[in-house]
């Protein structure tokens, strides 16, 4: 598979991750009840799932490609995607430590977990149009075949070694999870 179109697949898997998320976020801002268990699971997919594997795909062995190839790692499309997977760990966190206070028994943070939520879905969601429409694009045009074939290689090799075998397709049944 080409290496921007499995990046693409697993955009679907987070988006309807996030589609589960949202709806849990508008419960918690319209009720001040949390799910702390469906929180936790979005927590865990976010960080294992988005950035322990789709990002790793694109920090360690995407974008470092597209360097090669002449993008700035500066400025530009590479800068704002390494700028926006940071801040999407900002929020997880912030995520994290809300539901760390609501579980200690501080039942405004349920408020801080739906904003932070909030924030988080969002940044995703016009990240992934970002990288869909803008940045695979220009990686397909700039990239040869033995840079496709190369990445290709290197994302099983994430698979295998830094997720780990068979933690893909758990995610991928934990965003249903999620989302249902």
């Amino acid at each position: 598979m080409k290496p921007t179109k499995e990046l693409k697949h697993e955009h679907e898997i987070i988006l309807y991750m996030l589609s589960g998320a949202e709806r849990l976020m508008k419960s918690i801002l319209s009720t001040g009840e949390v799910d702390a268990s469906k929180v936790s699971s979005i927590i865990e997919f976010s960080k294992i799932f988005t950035d322990g594997c789709h990002h790793s795909k694109e920090e360690k062995h995407l974008f470092i490609k597209l360097v090669e190839r002449g993008m700035s790692k500066e400025q530009g499309p590479v800068a704002v995607m390494l700028n926006e997977h940071q801040a999407g760990r900002d929020l997880i966190r912030r995520t994290e430590a809300a539901l760390k206070d609501y579980d200690a028994g501080k039942k405004e943070a349920g408020e801080n977990i739906g904003k932070a939520l909030l924030q988080y879905i969002e940044l995703l969601r016009s990240h992934i149009a970002k990288e869909n429409n803008i940045l695979f694009p220009m990686a397909d045009r700039l990239m040869t075949a033995e840079d496709k074939q190369m990445l290709e290689q290197s994302f099983k090799k994430v698979e295998e070694k830094e997720t780990g075998a068979g933690v893909h397709e758990k995610y991928h049944r934990m965003a249903h999870e999620i989302a249902g």
